[in-house]
């Protein structure tokens, strides 16, 4: 049995400074799925205590190589990460599931991605107090942890039929062509002006001040804009699962 735990320092720094190179790839893949506030230095800091891990603990039992073995501690180790890091109230959450649900509705209803004013109609809110709720969930994101994982047991999320085909692994899922394709095209559906956003976001990268410079809106709007956004995406994203379309 090949054993690491048996090696000396001066080979596990060699196997570090010689693997380093695949937590940075790993990182930068995960990283262009994620939304900006997500830092790729974070996502390698923690990979490279996955690696460390795995320099430490790896035996070769099964004939695994070592770069397949230190690929899943370094994946997992990114993951935890990404789960400690996942802030956002699940009060909020909630409530921007609610937003989903009202938006998929009226989608079903009127053939159209619904207006605000329809949306805060449905939810029995007045326009101001719909825009408070949007800015009052400001970091929402595209996609948490708890998705890979149904905490609620309310059935089946967005997310099942990607980490089924990816063998349960969200990391994958995350990383994996279709849940790419498949939000490309949602994207391709939102409002314009939501569309323009996203753009500046996620591809561009500006920070929310910048985008509402860009697009002659205040920063507060830009929030509730990009939370509205994602919501609409969430519930897209939703759908095509459900009709299997994804």
């Amino acid at each position: 049995m090949y054993n690491m735990k048996g090696k000396s320092a001066d080979y596990k720094n060699q196997l570090l400074k010689q693997h380093a190179s695949l937590v940075k790839k790993l990182a930068y893949r995960l990283k262009a799925r994620l939304p900006p506030s997500v830092e790729v230095d974070d996502l390698i800091q923690a990979g490279m205590m996955g690696l460390l891990s795995a320099v430490n603990n790896y035996e070769d039992t099964h004939g695994a190589q070592f770069e397949t073995y230190a690929s899943q501690r370094i994946q997992g180790a990114m993951l935890d990460e990404l789960r400690s890091a996942d802030w956002l109230p699940r009060s909020t959450r909630k409530k921007m599931r609610t937003v989903e649900v009202a938006i998929n509705a009226l989608e079903q209803k009127l053939g159209r991605s619904p207006s605000e004013a329809e949306v805060a109609k449905h939810l029995n809110l007045s326009t101001d107090e719909y825009f408070e709720m949007l800015g009052d969930c400001g970091g929402h994101q595209l996609v948490y942890y708890e998705d890979f994982h149904d905490s609620d047991g309310g059935g089946d999320h967005f997310l099942d039929r990607h980490v089924q085909g990816q063998g349960g692994d969200p990391l994958q899922s995350l990383m994996s062509a279709g849940f790419k394709e498949a939000l490309v095209s949602v994207i391709d559906e939102l409002p314009e002006r939501e569309k323009l956003l996203m753009a500046l976001y996620y591809e561009q990268e500006l920070n929310l001040k910048e985008i509402g410079a860009v697009m002659k809106v205040s920063e507060s709007r830009v929030c509730q804009l990009h939370s509205q956004a994602v919501a609409r995406l969430r519930a897209k994203l939703k759908e095509q699962a459900w009709t299997g379309a994804v």
